[in-house]
């Protein structure tokens, strides 16, 4: 089971069967920064469909009473990127981090995205003021950094198998066409809470970019306020 303020996930299903993971999302306003909408994640799986490893989607509907959302999906193989077997190489993971977020912006067509990823759109409604004063002065974004972007590219959500390699991708409920380096800078912040400092050079190198500190700056003081 995985918990944090905004879902709730389970591990579900016998031995004998094929495991399946059911996320329960809380209601709106029962969240800081606004809930979680799986009705709008599981469309943003079905899209990518097989162009990429993610979950495949069984079943999402409302939770009675209004009490929030749920999903239920087939579960991917593998382990979360930062399980203690991938932690012991934190070299290796992060560089396979690295060329996984360079497949994931390389492999999904901007032009046929339906969704956007945007600061102005990070800070609708936010009560924190801060967040749409800091939007505001979001860098212009140059076309070649125009990407289908996960939405949250914290190590935790890509999966690996035994030997590190990629398994999938999870937790895609914001992604959409954006900067390139929202991700980017959400995942070297991830690096360092995870695997330590000092890797984001050798992530960067695998990814195939050199660091653009303003823009990493700014992405990643939005993430912390939001």
């Amino acid at each position: 089971m995985w918990h944090n303020d905004a879902a709730t996930t389970w591990r579900i299903g016998p031995a004998s069967a094929p495991l399946r993971y059911l996320k329960v999302a809380r209601p709106p306003g029962a969240v800081l920064g606004g809930a979680l909408d799986l009705a709008g994640e599981a469309r943003r799986l079905r899209w990518i469909g097989d162009r990429l490893p993610v979950p495949e989607v069984l079943a999402v509907g409302p939770v009675p009473d209004g009490a929030g959302q749920w999903m239920l999906t087939a579960a991917l193989p593998g382990t979360h990127a930062i399980a203690p077997a991938h932690r012991e190489r934190p070299e290796q993971t992060v560089a396979t981090l690295g060329t996984a977020l360079r497949r994931f912006h390389d492999t999904l067509p901007v032009a046929e995205c339906p969704w956007t990823w945007s600061p102005a759109e990070q800070a609708v409604d936010h009560p924190d003021h801060r967040v749409r004063e800091l939007a505001a002065t979001a860098p212009a974004v140059a076309p070649r950094d125009r990407v289908v972007c996960c939405g949250d590219a914290c190590a935790p959500n890509v999966l690996l198998d035994a030997e590190g390699h990629l398994v999938g991708y999870v937790d895609l409920g914001d992604l959409g066409v954006g900067d390139r380096w929202a991700d980017l800078a959400v995942a070297l912040l991830s690096l360092g809470w995870n695997y330590g400092h000092g890797w984001d050079r050798t992530y960067l190198e695998a990814y195939g970019i050199d660091p653009d500190p303003e823009r990493i700056s700014f992405h990643q003081t939005l993430h912390q306020l939001t």
